[in-house]
């Protein structure tokens, strides 16, 4: 009985290893040696650009940056501006890593144009009275020919986590209006999701055992889950029907630390973060039936958090070197700092001999260390 025991166990130990070992050696075991700033295409003090809140300091802790685009009737853009979810009082709720101490400081949303400099926090109107905002991962719909945008904004509320729909008017853009508060069975520890329509998403879910479960089980569970690299993460297509209800399906299972995603322009590939496995996984997308297909994966240099694409369709990935850092962080050790660091990743077309090949190749763009 002891040696079959030792087999399995080695066994496991051995698939463990073999998964998870490199992410584990490189991102949470050894501390990487970084410059105080990079930048792929030249010096980084030219090209990075520091935004603060001069006159509240509330642009602290900010978890997603979206592009909110503005089209004409030919959907050329005519103007580009930058939403930001942020929340000060992240250190003291922090539903995925703790601690959850005090839901009431809520969180901001920012929008930041690059053509005049000018930051204003965004005004919640009609924003239901006592209801938590703690905004995560969001995603906006262009606006095209002055109409407004849906916005939707994953929340990690006190009691749970939902998804709160808004709109953006272009004529009136530092105003979102509330229109409902989406909640679900499915939204365990919803993380990011990314518009397939004005009414619909896919989002990820970054957890299954969460920070939410009663007394040791909120510490000791996710712990299993996140340094176990257990594969009980997945991502899920929602659809918003014209009563406010949802229809949910499962999109994609068995992820490790499912986090960031994003859709492609044409809409036929979904990139997902891993970040227990310091992967991207992508996945070809049925636009009629939001069905997804495993497709390759990407390994990069860090605990991959948010994505998007960009005008080429090239992804940009952003993460994190070097976990134990984030923890000093978010446990508030004094004169703590968490590098990140972005690559892009883009297809590579070779020809050989008729056959045409593609393979995936990583990019670096940018290490940035916060100031």
């Amino acid at each position: 009985m002891f040696y079959r025991l030792a087999a399995v166990l080695t066994t496991l130990l051995a698939v463990y290893v073999y998964r998870s070992g490199r992410a584990l050696y490189h991102h949470v075991l050894t501390a990487p040696v970084l410059p105080k700033g990079y930048f792929a295409g030249g010096d980084y003090r030219d090209h990075c650009v520091v935004i603060k809140d001069e006159i509240d300091n509330r642009l602290t802790h900010c978890e997603h940056i979206i592009f909110w685009d503005h089209l004409d009737e030919e959907d050329i853009i005519t103007n580009r501006l930058i939403l930001l979810s942020c929340d000060p009082g992240r250190r003291a709720w922090n539903t995925v890593m703790g601690p959850m101490d005090d839901p009431d400081p809520s969180g901001d949303l920012w929008i930041y144009s690059t053509e005049t400099g000018s930051l204003s926090p965004i005004t919640l109107a009609n924003y239901p009275d006592g209801h938590d905002f703690h905004p995560i991962g969001m995603d906006v719909y262009s606006s095209k020919a002055g109409a407004p945008s849906n916005l939707f904004v994953i929340n990690h509320a006190r009691e749970n986590s939902t998804i709160e729909q808004l709109v953006l008017d272009p004529a009136q853009p530092t105003v979102a209006t509330y229109v409902r508060t989406l909640t679900s069975p499915y939204f365990v520890a919803p993380n990011a999701l990314t518009l397939t329509s004005p009414t619909s998403f896919y989002i990820t879910n970054d957890h299954l055992m969460t920070r939410r479960l009663p007394g040791l089980l909120s510490s000791i569970f996710p712990t299993i889950e996140s340094f176990g690299g257990l594969p009980l993460t997945w991502v899920g297509h929602v659809m918003v029907l014209p009563n406010g209800s949802i229809q949910h399906k499962f999109a994609a299972l068995g992820i490790v630390l499912a986090n960031g995603v994003a859709l492609t322009h044409d809409g036929l590939h979904l990139a997902v973060a891993s970040s227990g496995l310091a992967k991207v996984h992508f996945y070809k997308r049925d636009p009629l039936t939001n069905d997804l297909t495993r497709d390759r994966e990407v390994t990069v240099p860090f605990i991959t958090d948010n994505l998007m694409y960009d005008d080429d369709d090239t992804l940009i990935v952003a993460g994190h070197p070097h976990y134990p850092s984030v923890m000093d962080v978010v446990e508030k050790k004094p004169g703590a700092k968490a590098p990140s660091w972005a690559v892009s990743i883009r297809p590579v077309r070779r020809v050989r001999q008729t056959r045409t090949r593609k393979r995936w190749g990583t990019i670096p763009v940018h290490h940035c260390q916060p100031l």
